[in-house]
C-alpha cells in the first residue's frame, strides 16, 4: 500500500505489534458475514459451498482425499455429504481406482447451483473491498494467498473451518 493510499484511507504508518491479530480478526469477521449470507439458501451453507468447490475445482480423486483437502473430519464429511446427496447437489460414485472408495462428483444441478454461488461470493467479496481500488483489491488478494499458503504448508493439518468457527 502507498503512503497516499494510507494518507487517503487515514492509516497509521507505524505497526503495533498485535494489531495484525486485530486486523485479520476484523477481516474475517467481515467476511464472514457476507460470506455466510451469500450461501445461506445453498445446502449445508458455508461447508456445502466449500465442499461443491472443491469438487467441481479441485477433483479430488475419492471422498477421502476430499475430507482431507478441506480437513473435514470423516464422520462429519459422510454427514455432510448425506446433505449435498439428498439436496442432489453431488453423488457418490465407485472410485474406478478403488471399488470400496467412493469418489464424489457433482450433478449437473450442482454445477449450476456452484455457478450460482460464486456470484453470489465474488459479490460478497466485492462489498468487503469497498473503498479500495482494484488495484489495491488485487493486491490483497495476492499477499492474502501468498500468506495463506505459507501458513497451511507449515501447519498442513489446520483447519479454516475451526479458525472461523472459533472466531
Amino acid at each position: 500500500m502507498t503512503e497516499s493510499t494510507q494518507t487517503r484511507l487515514g492509516i497509521a504508518t507505524a505497526a503495533v505489534p498485535g494489531d495484525l491479530g486485530w486486523h485479520l480478526g476484523m477481516v474475517l469477521r467481515g467476511y464472514q458475514t457476507r460470506f455466510e449470507d451469500a450461501v445461506a439458501e445453498m445446502p449445508a451453507g458455508i461447508r456445502g459451498f466449500q465442499v461443491l468447490s472443491a469438487v467441481v475445482h479441485k477433483d479430488p480423486p475419492n471422498q477421502q482425499a476430499l475430507g482431507a483437502h478441506l480437513v473435514i473430519d470423516r464422520t462429519v464429511l459422510t454427514y455432510l455429504l448425506d446433505t449435498l446427496v439428498d439436496a442432489g447437489v453431488v453423488e457418490r460414485i465407485p472410485d474406478p481406482a478403488d471399488r470400496r472408495a467412493r469418489k464424489i462428483i457433482a450433478t449437473e444441478s450442482g454445477r449450476h447451483m456452484l455457478v450460482d454461488y460464486e456470484h453470489r461470493a465474488a459479490a460478497a467479496e466485492a462489498d468487503l473491498l469497498t473503498g479500495m481500488t482494484d488495484d489495491e483489491a488485487r493486491t490483497l488478494r495476492a499477499l492474502i494467498s501468498q500468506l495463506a499458503r505459507a501458513v497451511h504448508r507449515a501447519q498442513p493439518g489446520t483447519s479454516p473451518c475451526e479458525a472461523m468457527d472459533n472466531l
